[in-house]
């Protein structure tokens, strides 16, 4: 049955929820923010006064168990992600989860077996579905703007950053017991997800991995070939101890070729037909709240989120296949 009104729990307010998506449970339509939980309770303590949260937490069970909770999003570390998402599903509760989805796929697997023998729906924040850049490529693709496409070229180059220079105070992200990989795994899974909401499913991956540096235990290079259901066909390149930051993806057809960033607000690029155009679309305050808008629309049953656990797995799959082969 839809719900009235979304009364959403956060289990994990860290830094991802400040700005980019725990504010925007609360600006959208029949969706309120009304507890969060730390484990460290002096911290979810400060943050539910700052955002004007009515309560809070320090133990994850009690915040699911909360009547005036009636959705969770989970935003630890992925380490944690399929306990706490089968935690909230066996309590009836839908479920937003950060991404990646899980450490692995077999997890993925998990929570989505989960939601669907207990009907409870589970989405996955890959918030670029919904995010208008993005959908003014799919417009382009959608219109013929390129023709056919045919393949697709990604990259993304980082130098090594300080933070991954201490090696007693590295980041979870490259833990990969925490993380499920490196760098690769948390912010290289947004292109590989909205390439599947641009292009359709990746169906063969190959790939190569490699810890080049040494600054920390998970891998810092990744190149891949992969070829997507519609038959399509790509690589993907991904560095991070290179000289310079590039981030591109190109998509090229018989009739043309679309150039756009994964990251930043760089225009999106269209050259067809002899000439070039270029659209400078700036992303929302709150970068999450459009997918925010299309999962509440979900729950209250007027609308689809076009990110769900399916399409979660399928991204945790394409990664799983460079990175546990």
């Amino acid at each position: 049955m839809p719900l009235r009104d979304v009364r959403w729990g956060i289990i994990g307010c860290g830094n991802v929820t400040e700005v980019k998506s725990g504010p925007a449970f609360s600006l959208v339509n029949h969706s309120s923010l009304v507890a969060v939980m730390r484990r460290d309770g002096a911290l979810a303590a400060d943050y539910a006064r700052r955002h004007g949260v009515p309560r809070w937490y320090d133990d994850a069970a009690a915040l699911i168990a909360d009547d005036e909770v009636n959705a969770i999003y989970v935003a630890t570390p992925p380490s944690s992600h399929r306990d706490y998402a089968l935690m909230a599903i066996a309590a009836g509760k839908p479920v937003y989860i950060e991404k990646p989805m899980a450490l692995d796929h077999a997890q993925c697997q998990e929570i989505i077996a989960a939601g669907e023998a207990a009907d409870v729906p589970v989405f996955v924040a890959y918030y670029r579905r919904r995010l208008p850049r993005f959908l003014k490529v799919a417009q382009l693709l959608a219109e013929g703007a390129i023709g056919q496409p045919r393949i697709v070229n990604t990259m993304l180059h980082h130098p090594l950053e300080d933070r991954y220079r201490d090696p007693a105070n590295m980041p979870w992200t490259v833990q990969p017991a925490i993380s499920g990989g490196g760098i690769f795994v948390d912010i290289g899974c947004h292109t590989l997800d909205i390439l599947d909401f641009l292009l359709g499913p990746i169906v063969d991956v190959r790939g190569m991995t490699s810890n080049q540096l040494g600054a920390y235990a998970a891998e810092d290079t990744v190149a891949m070939s992969f070829a997507f259901a519609s038959g399509v066909l790509g690589t993907g390149l991904w560095t991070f101890g290179a000289d310079r930051r590039e981030d591109r993806t190109e998509i090229i057809g018989d009739a043309g070729r679309i150039m756009f960033a994964t990251f930043g607000e760089s225009p999106i690029r269209l050259e067809a037909g002899g000439q070039a155009q270029e659209w400078a679309i700036p992303n929302p305050a709150h970068i999450q709240q459009p997918l925010i808008e299309a999962v509440v629309a979900e729950l209250t049953g007027t609308g689809r989120s076009p990110s769900t656990a399916l399409t979660g797995a399928r991204t945790q799959w394409v990664m799983d296949q460079v990175l546990r082969a």
